[in-house]
């Protein structure tokens, strides 16, 4: 009978989890990847899942680009044949995942190090000052608040046709849904274009677990301070971390292009040597930077 009664609860568990359902909020990001040029601004579409005891912020990249990423895979699955599909998956201009949990509000910031996937959590408390101003943003009524965070100083619009008490990136706490926020140097700002509801919504997409089940890639759970540390690190030396690993590969190893895996390894390097060196205006200001100030 206590078998039954065990199985009985991991069928409606796993039966409530299909059929969780999330609300999906679209925010355009315009940013100035570089601090030297804060003129020079890119776009880009980020979105903001909403479910019963938790959001998820990241990429919309992230998702949007499952199913084709599905049927390429599962087609090579079936024929037992390699193909290289890394040309024709696009990647996330950026690879950080956001989770804040309800109601705590507690945040878990994850990220990319090269191949291994960084997380901490974070308590951050956020002291807004709600003013009088008041505008129409698209279809909302939306009223103004200002706070300080990460280095910058920021003016939110918020809507209280939204009871969601949240936003994009790790904005939260005002009467309802962050509809735009900019810093005041003008280095970012998100703004709500849309949102529609998701049914049986799963919180990892195909391409996320894809990226997991890497068997060279660690979790690793660090605090926020390590984590600056580490991408610091990684900014001045990006296969520092495996460069013991790349020795080891034989000379005469050929990529599957039929180049020396040695030359394409080089490339790839100098290329997110120059990424990572033109994409250096972080959306929270370094401590280090701010001392240099």
């Amino acid at each position: 009978m206590k078998k039954l009664l065990l199985i009985f609860g991991i069928l409606v568990s796993l039966a409530a989890t299909a059929q969780q359902t999330a609300n999906r909020f679209f925010y355009e990001l315009s940013y100035a990847p570089n601090k030297d040029s804060v003129a020079k601004k890119l776009k880009e579409m980020m979105i903001l899942d909403i479910t019963q005891d938790k959001s998820i912020y990241r990429d919309y990249l992230m998702v949007s680009q499952d199913s084709a990423l599905r049927v390429q895979i599962e087609a090579m699955q079936k024929s037992g044949t390699y193909k290289d599909i890394s040309k024709s998956i696009k990647q996330p201009k950026f690879s950080h995942t956001i989770v804040k949990s309800y109601p705590s509000m507690g945040i878990t910031y994850s990220d990319f190090i090269l191949q291994d996937i960084v997380s901490y959590k974070e308590d951050v408390k956020f002291n807004w000052k709600i003013e009088k101003d008041q505008k129409k943003i698209g279809e909302y009524n939306t009223q103004k608040a200002t706070t300080d965070f990460g280095g910058r100083k920021w003016t939110a619009w918020f809507t209280t046709d939204l009871p969601f008490q949240d936003g994009p990136y790790k904005f939260y706490g005002l009467p309802g849904l962050i509809v735009q926020i900019q810093d005041d140097g003008n280095n970012y700002s998100w703004l709500l274009q849309g949102n529609k509801k998701i049914s049986n919504y799963t919180e990892q997409s195909y391409t996320e677990e894809l990226m997991k089940q890497n068997p060279q890639s660690k979790r690793l759970e660090v605090s926020k301070e390590k984590y600056q540390q580490m991408r610091e690190a990684y900014k001045k030396d990006p296969f520092g971390s495996i460069r013991t690993q790349i020795a080891q590969i034989p000379a005469d190893f050929k990529a599957p292009d039929g180049r020396p895996f040695s030359q394409v390894l080089k490339e790839q390097e100098v290329q997110l040597k120059k990424t990572l060196n033109e994409n250096n205006n972080e959306i929270e200001v370094p401590a280090t930077a701010k001392k240099k100030k």
